[in-house]
Formats: C-alpha cells, structure tokens, sequence
C-alpha cells in the first residue's frame, strides 16, 4: 500500500509537470473513455499560457521531470505509432546532456570500480569532457608496452541507478493503470515498452556490457576498410568505468571541417548508409544511436562510432523480411513485399495478400515518378508501417528501431550529399546479402541448420515422449475429477476484480483534483 502511494505521488508529480508544460496537449480525447476525458480536461486547466506550440512541449516537460524520463523521452522517440509522428521527431532531439559531477567523484568511482590508486593505472585523467545522465566521460593517457596512448574513460554517475530504479518503478504503475482504464491501450503494449526501456537502461548501467557491444561489432566489421570502432581496454573496464581508445576524427556534421580536410563528402555519405545496412542486414547487430554526435570520420576518411550504449539486434526472420522489402520497392514487386510481411507472420492471415500489396502500391508508386535523390527510405519505411498498423500488423519493437535509426542515419548522410541516391547505395548490400543468403548457397546452409536442429530433437525423443505420457495421464485424472472453483475463490476473483476498477477510477478522480487544486494556488 506505502509502495502504491509513493508511486502515485510520483505520477502526479509527473502528470502535473506535463501539465503544467502543455504536453497534454497532444493527447487525442476520442481515444479516451470519457472518465478519463474529464480528468484531461481538468489536468489542462493548468497549463502555462506561454508554452509554445507543437510537440515541443513534450521535450521541455520531460527534460524538467529528470534523466530517468529524458531517457524515456528518447525511448519513446523509437515509438511514433504511440506518441505520433510530431511528437517522436521532437523527442529525436532531446538532447540527454547534464551538468557534469566533480573530477573528484569520477575518481573515487574509478578506483572503487577497479580497486587500484589512480595513479597506477593512468598517467593523466582529466577533467570530463562530456556528461550526460548515465554516465560522463573523461580523457586521459595510459601507458603501453609501445610508449603512452590516449584513451576516453567512461564512469557512470553516482546514484544513477537508485534513481532510476524509483522511476521505472513509478513508470510500470502509472503503464498498468493505463491499459486499465484506456480501452486500447493493449495494442500499444505499454507494460511490454516500460519493460523494453528497463532492459535498454540495465544494460547501459553495466559498462561492461557496452564494451562487450564494442568487440562485437569490431569483430563484425574487421573486415571493412571504411569503418572502424574504438578499442575496449578491458583491464580497465568494470561495471562502473568503460575505457576505449580515444577516437582523434572530425564530426559528421561539422561539414566545413570535413571540406577543409578534403575529404569526399558524397563517398563519405555513401559509407555511412552502406555500413549501417550491413551492419543490419549483413551482422544483425547495428549502433541504434547513429546522431552526428556519435559518428566522426578519421583522417584516412574511415567512419568512426562511439558510444555503443544503444544497440539493435535483428535475427534472421527480420533480417529476411527487410532485406526483401527494401529490394521489392527497388524493383517495384508490390505483391513480393507483401508476401513478405505474411510469410513472416508479421499480418494475421485472415487479411488477403492482394489488398495489402495494393496498400503497399500507393506507398511505392508515387516515388517512381521521382528523383532519386527526392525519395527518401526512411520516409518510406514510416509509412509502410503506417499502412500496415491498418491491417493490424502487431508492433514489432526491433523493426521501429531499425527504423527510427534509418530515419538518423538517412539524414546524416543527406546533409553530406544532399543529391545521395539512396536506393542505387542501398541496392548492392541488399543484392548481395539476398544472393549470399536466399540463393542456392544459402538454402543449402539452411537445410543444415535444419538437418541439425531435426537431430538434436531426434535425440531428445525419448525424454520428449517420457513427457509427454506424464502431462496426459495429469489430464486424465483432471478429467476424471472434473475441474472446478471453490465458491470462495470465485468470489476472491470477484473482488479482486471489482477492486482494480474501482482503484483506477479513484486514482483518476484523486490526480484531477489535485491537478485543480494546484492550479488556483
């Protein structure tokens, strides 16, 4: 009951800072049961009548409420389908930036973290250089067997995780009274987003599991001669400080740097959409924070990236279904793609394959009679899951990832050649992994994977059927008893019931009154 209160003060405190920044605004009201329109309707009342216009109001009132929902500003970026389309392209330009903690802390951190004096491990360590609400990162020099090497150190910041934890917390409540009281709430799975976001989250708090991020993709990109990733020191990594190589390089978006330099910039747009493709399509495994502020070009002309805090991973099935799409639009096979989206299970069958490869065609069309440089991928893959949310495509988390990341990564790239052809840059990636993958040679590895998989479950059958007997002489008996509620557990569920409707109707009522309070005060 202490825990229910406390979350509840904490999404008042929430609800009234949305408020009272206008973000309420861009709640649809017809989507509201109309107890919930009401408390909308009284939580407006406070809004300041110098808030400017549009979804900006989202962004102020989250960055007011803390890092723990700048964090979930940023998230829900990744999910236009919930916040809409204004509303996420705002909250792209949330900017997780904080005002850095004292040196002395960060070295207190360091040595906890790594049980060694500064000095033993570091010749220099300044001051940071960046801070954001995780984590801030430092310079400074080590030495090697071949003389001294720049390195950046990351150290995440005192108490980060306490605070965090209260607000997911918070978060899961006030997702559960959400779908208690919005009738469609479910099909946003808002539980199943707080839930995605405290992974996302756990995951960056462990620096350890960051620099597992970068040899990953270091290892997948060895190969490639125009892209490269700083190197973990891992003798100097813990779960609090992650240190990599230092990355000397000139940011993607300071273009007159780049000229200056004489690097080319349309080779250079070109690797940053071919290397992001094949980091998606080719590995499975992509930087899904590719900003300006996290790419740099070297001065051999290589692309660098940095902060591996957010990464996507795509597994074969989804690998498969990009692949193909990208390559139907390419060469105009409607039916193709949506063939695609059904063999992958991703629109219920009951819809017919032929009206959503006629949906697909209004998406297509028009940018045949464009030029290439005019058609932009991103923009085309934002509606084809409009288009399909209208044949009830359930969400698919990593896909409107890969997608919110093309969205970063096309724009980078455009203001590096404003003319880029996406679709001549894309096509030979796409080609050639559909060739590798789908081709001959790929079926004949497929059917080993599946030669393979048959045999473990042959040697398994034994168990399996040992199972299998247990579980139907389980049903025999419950059938032969019958299956049946004692009448105290059936009026157990009754009130249980009964007590969660009635504590999201109060727990509305109690946030609009008190919003109406505040606001004569």
């Amino acid at each position: 009951m202490i825990g229910s209160t406390v979350h509840l003060a904490r999404n008042l405190r929430a609800g009234f800072v949305l408020a009272r920044e206008g973000a309420l605004s861009l709640v649809d009201p017809s989507a509201l049961p109309p107890s919930a329109r009401v408390a909308l309707r009284v939580a407006r009342l406070i809004e300041r009548r110098d808030v400017g216009d549009g979804a900006a109001r989202l962004s102020t009132a989250l960055t007011r409420l803390g890092p723990s929902y700048v964090k979930f500003g940023q998230f829900l970026a990744t999910r236009p389908d919930i916040v809409g389309v204004a509303a996420a392209r705002d909250l792209e330009r949330l900017q997780d930036r904080m005002p850095p903690f004292p040196r002395a802390e960060a070295v207190r951190m360091v040595e906890l973290a790594l049980g060694r004096p500064l000095d033993a491990m570091f010749l220099d360590f300044g001051e940071p250089v960046a801070a954001a609400s995780i984590a801030q990162v430092h310079k400074a020099r080590v030495r090697t067997p071949e003389g001294e090497e720049i390195v950046a150190v990351k150290v995440m910041r005192p108490g980060v995780r306490e605070g965090f934890a209260r607000d997911l917390q918070a978060m899961r409540a006030a997702a559960r009274l959400f779908e208690r009281v919005v009738p469609d709430a479910k099909r946003l799975k808002p539980q199943e987003i707080v839930e995605a976001l405290a992974r996302s989250v756990a995951v960056e708090m462990d620096l350890r599991l960051e620099a597992a991020a970068v040899s990953e993709l270091a290892e997948n990109t060895r190969d490639d001669p125009d892209f490269r990733v700083p190197k973990p020191e891992w003798d100097l990594t813990a779960r609090d400080v992650l240190t990599t190589t230092w990355i000397d390089g000139i940011r993607l978006n300071d273009i007159a740097a780049i000229e200056a330099a004489g690097i080319d910039r349309v080779a250079l747009a070109r690797t940053v959409i071919q290397s992001f493709l094949r980091h998606a399509i080719r590995d499975g495994y992509f930087h899904a924070d590719m900003h300006p502020g996290n790419l740099f070009v070297d001065d051999l002309g290589r692309l660098v990236a940095v902060d591996f805090g957010i990464m996507g991973r795509l597994g074969m099935k989804e690998r498969r279904f990009l692949a193909e799409i990208l390559l139907g639009f390419i060469r105009r096979d409607y039916l193709r793609v949506a063939q695609v989206h059904f063999e992958a299970g991703y629109v219920p069958p009951h819809h017919s394959v032929e009206d959503f490869a006629q949906a697909i065609r209004a998406i297509g069309e028009p940018i045949h009679d464009r030029r290439a440089d005019e058609i932009s991928m991103a923009k085309l893959l934002t509606l084809l899951f409009e288009i399909t949310a209208l044949f009830d495509m359930a969400t698919r988390i990593e896909l409107v990832m890969l997608q919110k990341t093309m969205v970063v990564v096309e724009g980078v790239a455009r203001n590096l050649d404003p003319k880029l052809d996406m679709w001549g840059t894309s096509e030979p990636v796409v080609r050639t992994w559909i060739e590798r993958n789908l081709g001959p040679l790929g079926r004949v590895e497929e059917a080993g994977r599946g030669l393979w998989t048959l045999g473990g479950v042959l040697a398994n059958l034994p168990d399996l059927a040992l199972r299998a007997e247990r579980i139907l002489r389980q049903l025999e008996d419950s059938t032969s008893k019958g299956f049946e509620l004692r009448p105290s557990s059936v009026h157990a569920i009754g009130r249980a019931e009964a007590r969660g409707h009635r504590w999201g109707n109060i727990a509305l009522w109690v946030i609009a009154a008190l919003l109406a309070v505040l606001a004569f005060h």
